[in-house]
């Protein structure tokens, strides 16, 4: 059959199925069918599936002949196996969503009316009557140039508008390289001539006979050939949870996108790509995607945000798109997006540690800022309408209202500008731009990052649960031991030991009992280690084969896969694997392979080294286990045990689906021990693991005396520790309770000793993990890291807080459900992890240090240089400078900064760590301070000192003065230099250390003077400057540099001396969000990958429009305010939250019920609500500390206590 079934391949003709024995058309229609219909269907149409094959052009055993021109045939007629992707959004449409941007749209309207007003000229004659503000200073050549300022915001608008856009861009562009390369990782054998071939998905064509195994993930549609105890989970496509056992006789319908749960065999593709099942289902959700999408916009009333961003962020959305999406599995979330939003949205919210700390963070400093910006525009309107029309006394002329409007559009620019200063929409890059940076270097350190937020969280890590076998050992397995014959040879024996019948009996259970798919190749290099292919511990046996100078293959080639009568294949809970054998005189001979302890259980006798066997009694068993298989495992022996079974013709055909009366009453053949050795790179990175405040557990299915004896040789147990190592069944005995319920209490009173787990299943492996993650035992929440391989791992990996799975070793399901991918299965590669996640978490601290001082002090400025001279010293076009060098500018130079082994010299910062440490407040209150006083100072008294005009209350149209022009200037250079004391964040001295491995740093820095030395000097009109002498330069530069000097004498100043400062920007603790509020998040679909998504600003936007009346209830609170600097003089205040920590029994005296500041959807960044109060006085406080909220519950009275059961009461008994 195989000869003929390429004839006519050369001559075809173009018919509409391409001279193949049946139509696409006709195999679509096939696949939709199940179970005994589609049995009927193949046995109508084709005979059986073997005249499919033939129709096909193909051969059951041989596949396809793999030539070029056949191959293109088939995807020409059939399709490619590829799904294509979505088209990524151009250039232009992402210019559009950054333009959504609230404060930008004010910004953008306001320079329009300015722009348009600054034509108009009332009458000379009139032009007195309209006050000394309007005064008749200008001449005609000033007045021209009154349109220049609308301009030049309208300008820099175009200008913020485009960096977004680009960076969005290359963002999406970078993840759509990140999935490419994601998906060009998956590789699936199919038989090729002959040949077993590993090819990537994409290349899988129609007729191609693909060979599955348990773990798999199916690339396409097929029918079963030939399967050994098959078991499939249709979960993704079905959402039933059972798995679907497939056989020939009742169900061969293989769909793509489901798993393969238990067994192996091989199957017939039949549909690829865009016909197979899968295919069909996205067909149709692109279809619903872009109907749904225009009224999902109105829906939402929010920037669409970007969807690739949310999928490669959030820990659950597949890539519906990227590059060309090569069959990723329908996820059952792709269907049903509500399901998954319920179920996600508890595991989401505390999903990213960072994300949740920024989020909150930016929206209570864009609070402050608002407000801010709320009273700088009423002072000014109120100051200027005192002046005008009361001290000046004069009436409301009609000429004159266009000046005026002027005048009140100029205020409300200045006080947009002060509230773009202040609203942080840089972090949201600066996370962006860091991970992205890490997580393309990390690739060289062999992380493949499916999940961004995964490679932060790593930094927290304070636990790594990890398996034995392959990440801390070599996964290279070779047998060194064997008891046989009644002796225990200490090495491989001679093959002239054995006797001749055990070792007939022995050779030929190693060949058959074991995949087909495992081999030993010859090595790859001349004089290396022969390559092993498949199953590791399977190798081991035949390589023991090998070494018995046996031939294993030869005895495949006489007994080939399709002869063995029924395959028990290996799992988790059989710990085994059987072949069964029928013989010719009809009689069946059944081997087994598996953990000794277990299999030895199963057995009744043992062969002797005469070759009969005698009684195996439990007295014997308890012999053996302690002469061979403890002296073994002490030694960091695998032990594995061979066995078979006979049954007689007389007794006739058994129920081979009754297990347990098949496997007993085993003969023993042979107890192995396999040895693999530790990477030799383990003991090392586990030392700097256990230095760096994490702990390493080691979770494995094997022996426990092994795993203690790896455990030992790695160094996670050291000799004369009190540390635990129990197995599964004792583990499950000590965490339940009677009623055998899992008690968080009683895995309290475990984990934090246990070290090593061994005989663990995948249950308790997930167990463990849930049982770490909930624990609140220790002060410190822990963040656990896990890596997993097999398919069973999939819950353990998806409930950890960062799921690591094997590249190599490693299983489909397991990659699926993992965040980062190790491409060399190494331990050492999650310690790079480890340290790029801190990395990226110190960078966001660096950047955040930088632009909380940039904001303090511009809003500072701006505020009371508006409230005293009636106009910002800074102009709007030059905080939008401002805004540009320190928010985009510096999150790439400090967001790109290399890692140091010194990051791992630290402990884990952990989940309730506030982002913004005490150093970092002392030095963000000590640089703001110091750049306030070198500001006003040259505000008030600059034009004595440089002997200059003045520039304060210069008249609407004025000339740009020399004297601002030195302010602006002096307050870019102090950022400047600030910019290099932010690099260090934990007090170091030396804030030029490795400034130089970093070149992005040293270019920005240096292309930021240049670029300001061009806008002082030319920038003329539009950023109101005028060109400096290099005396005023040098002095400018100087002040500048001062700030370097002044940060060494501030990191003089110890931290614990200043009692009175306070971090900020605490995670949201999960017990802070009620259920109630949980259950709100779920209907307003206030899931954070969303909530992310929209930059900050608009977030704050889209809540402070929403929500006029609450600010203005905020202005009020502001107005009946505190006394002043309560926060900063007196450490015993409680109007932070983080003193209401320290004095549990604090209540809110407050007859009024509280209205929350923003929604009540809004928990996660905020729960339970809080509210500024702070008087104008205080409002520096206010922004700099970031943190002066008062805990009021948004549900009841404030005034009531807080009830058990209440946020502020979980807080309290937390505490």
């Amino acid at each position: 059959m195989a000869n003929n079934s390429y004839s006519g391949v050369k001559n075809s003709t173009a018919n509409h199925h391409g001279d193949f024995g049946c139509s696409l058309k006709d195999l679509r229609s096939l696949m939709e069918l199940r179970g005994a219909e589609a049995i009927g269907k193949i046995g109508e149409s084709y005979g059986d599936v073997q005249g499919l094959c033939t129709r096909l052009k193909t051969s059951p055993v041989d596949g396809l002949s793999g030539q070029p021109a056949d191959i293109d045939k088939r995807k020409e007629v059939f399709g490619q196996n590829l799904i294509p992707p979505k088209k990524p959004k151009t250039f232009l449409q992402l210019v559009w969503e950054a333009l959504q941007d609230v404060t930008l749209i004010i910004l953008e309207v306001a320079a329009i009316v300015s722009l348009g007003l600054s034509f108009y000229r009332p009458p000379d004659a009139e032009r007195e009557h309209c006050g000394s503000a309007a005064g008749g200073v200008e001449d005609d050549g000033e007045a021209e140039a009154g349109w220049i300022e609308g301009a030049a915001i309208l300008l820099s608008v175009v200008c913020v508008v485009l960096v977004t856009a680009f960076n969005d861009w290359s963002k999406e562009k970078q993840f759509r390289g990140l999935q490419s390369r994601i998906e060009q990782e998956q590789k699936f054998a199919v038989v090729r001539g002959g040949q077993v071939i590993q090819i990537p998905v994409a290349e899988i064509v129609v007729g191609d006979v693909a060979q599955i195994k348990y773990g798999d993930l199916l690339p396409s549609d097929g029918i079963l050939i030939q399967g050994n105890d098959l078991k499939i989970d249709e979960s993704s496509l079905t959402g039933e949870s059972d798995h679907v056992k497939k056989t020939l006789e009742r169900d061969p319908m293989l769909l793509s996108g489901t798993h393969v749960m238990e067994g192996s065999g091989k199957m017939l593709v039949t549909a690829v790509g865009e016909n197979s099942q899968t295919g069909i289902i996205f067909a149709l959700l692109g279809a619903s995607e872009e109907d749904d999408d225009d009224e999902e916009e109105k829906e939402k009333g929010k920037a669409t945000s970007a969807v690739n961003v949310s999928s490669l962020l959030s820990p659950s959305a597949k890539a519906a798109d990227g590059a060309a999406m090569e069959m990723q599995p329908l996820n059952s979330d792709e269907v049903d997006i509500d399901e998954k939003r319920k179920s996600n949205l508890k595991e989401k919210k505390e999903k990213s540690v960072l994300q949740g700390k920024l989020t909150k963070l930016a929206v209570q400093i864009g609070k402050a800022g608002l407000v801010m910006s709320a009273i700088t525009v009423i002072i000014l309107v109120v100051l200027f309408v005192v002046d005008t029309f009361w001290v000046q006394g004069l009436p409301w002329h009609k000429d004159c209202t266009p000046i005026y409007i002027q005048f009140f559009v100029k205020f409300f620019i200045i006080g947009v500008t002060v509230l773009v200063v202040a609203v942080p929409e840089g972090l949201p890059l600066a996370v962006t731009i860091s991970l992205a940076y890490s997580v393309k270097k990390m690739m060289k350190d062999n992380n493949l990052v499916r999940h961004l937020d995964a490679c932060e969280t790593m930094g927290n890590a304070t636990a790594i649960c990890s398996d034995k076998t392959g990440t801390l050992t070599m996964n290279r397995m070779t047998v060194v031991q064997a008891y046989v014959a009644d002796k225990h040879y200490r090495n491989v024996p001679e093959p002239q030991l054995i006797p001749a019948a055990i070792m007939d009996i022995l050779v030929l259970g190693i060949s058959v009992n074991s995949a087909y798919t495992t081999n030993i190749m010859s090595p790859e290099k001349e004089g290396g280690l022969p390559r092993q292919v498949g199953n590791k511990t399977e190798c081991a046996l035949l390589g023991f084969a090998n070494d018995l100078k046996r031939d294993y293959q030869a005895i495949r080639n006489e007994i080939p896969e399709e002869k063995l009568y029924k395959v028990y294949t290996f799992n988790s809970c059989r710990k085994s694997m059987s072949t069964v054998l029928k013989n010719a005189d009809g009689s069946f001979r059944m081997f087994s392979k598996g953990a000794s302890e277990i299999l030895l259980k199963k057995c009744s006798k043992l062969l002797t080294a005469s070759g009969e066997t005698k009684v195996f009694r439990p007295r014997d068993r308890e012999d053996m286990v302690k002469k061979v298989i403890e002296p073994m495992a002490s030694e960091g022996l695998r032990t594995i045990c061979l066995a078979y079974r006979d049954f007689p013709v007389s007794e006739g055909e058994p129920d081979w689906d009754q297990e347990n009366d098949i496997l007993t009453s085993l003969t023993c053949v042979c107890v192995v021990g396999i040895e693999d050795p530790v990477r030799p790179e383990v003991p090392d990175a586990i030392k700097k693991c256990q230095r760096a405040g994490i702990t390493v557990r080691m979770v494995t299915g094997d022996n426990i005396n092994t795993a203690r004896a790896i455990a030992t040789k790695c160094g996670i147990l050291q000799p004369g520790d009190e540390f635990l190592c129990m197995e599964g069944k004792e583990f499950n005995r000590r965490i339940r309770n009677e009623k055998g319920e899992i008690e968080q209490e009683r895995i309290d009173k475990i984990w934090p000793k246990l070290r090593v787990l061994a005989r663990s299943s995948p249950t308790d492996k997930h167990t463990l993990v849930k049982g770490i993650i909930d624990s609140t035992v220790l002060e410190q929440r822990q963040v656990v890291a896990v890596t997993g391989d097999g398919t069973n791992d999939g819950p353990a990996l998806k409930k950890a807080d960062v799921g690591f799975a094997m590249g190599i070793a490693g299983t489909d399901v397991a990659k699926e459900a993992s965040d980062i991918i190790l491409t060399d299965d190494n331990f050492s590669s999650i310690v790079k992890a480890v340290m790029w996640g801190r990395n990226v978490y110190d960078s966001i601290s660096k950047f955040l240090q930088f632009q909380l001082t940039v904001n303090v002090v511009a809003v500072i400025v701006a505020f009371t240089g508006a409230c005293i001279t009636q106009d910002s010293p800074l102009k709007a076009v030059q905080m939008l400078w401002v805004n540009l060098i320190m928010d985009t500018f510096a999150s790439l130079a400090l967001a790109t900064e290399p890692p140091t082994e010194s990051l791992l010299l630290r402990k884990p910062y952990g989940r309730n760590k506030p982002l913004i440490s005490r150093t970092m407040m002392k030095n963000i209150l000590g640089h703001g301070v110091y750049q306030l006083i070198i500001i006003f100072t040259l505000l008030f008294v600059g034009e004595q000192i440089f002997d200059i005009d003045s520039g304060r209350y210069a008249p609407l149209h004025s000339p740009p003065s020399e004297h601002y022009t030195i302010i602006f200037n002096t307050f870019v250079l102090l950022q400047l230099f600030n910019e290099i004391n932010a690099r260090k964040i934990h007090g170091e001295r030396n804030v030029f250390d490795g400034i130089f491995n970093n070149l992005i740093f040293c270019s920005i820095v240096f292309g930021t003077f240049i670029i300001q030395i061009v806008i002082v000097q030319w920038g003329g009109k539009p950023f109101s400057c005028v060109g400096l002498s290099i005396d005023q330069w040098l002095w400018c530069t100087f002040l500048g540099f001062s700030s370097l000097l002044w940060g060494q004498l501030i990191s003089s100043i110890p931290t614990k001396s200043l009692r009175f400062l306070k971090s900020a920007g605490h995670g949201t603790q999960r017990q802070e969000i009620p259920d109630e509020e949980l259950e709100d998040m779920e209907e307003m679909e206030e899931i954070d990958h969303a909530e992310r998504e929209l930059r900050r600003g608009q977030i704050l936007w889209f809540r402070g429009l929403n929500r006029i009346q609450t600010q203005i209830r905020v202005v009020n609170a502001f107005r009946s305010s505190l006394s002043p600097y309560e926060g900063l003089e007196k450490p015993e205040s409680r109007s932070s939250i983080h003193n209401f920590m320290t004095h549990p029994e604090f209540r809110i005296e407050d007859s009024e019920p509280s209205i929350p500041l923003i929604d009540d959807t809004d928990a996660e960044d905020d729960a339970p609500t809080k509210r500024n109060s702070a008087s104008p006085r205080n409002n520096n406080n206010a922004v700099e500390s970031g943190n002066n909220h008062l805990y009021v519950e948004g549900n009841k009275a404030a005034g009531t206590p807080s009830a058990p059961g209440s946020p502020l009461h979980s807080l309290e008994t937390s505490l």
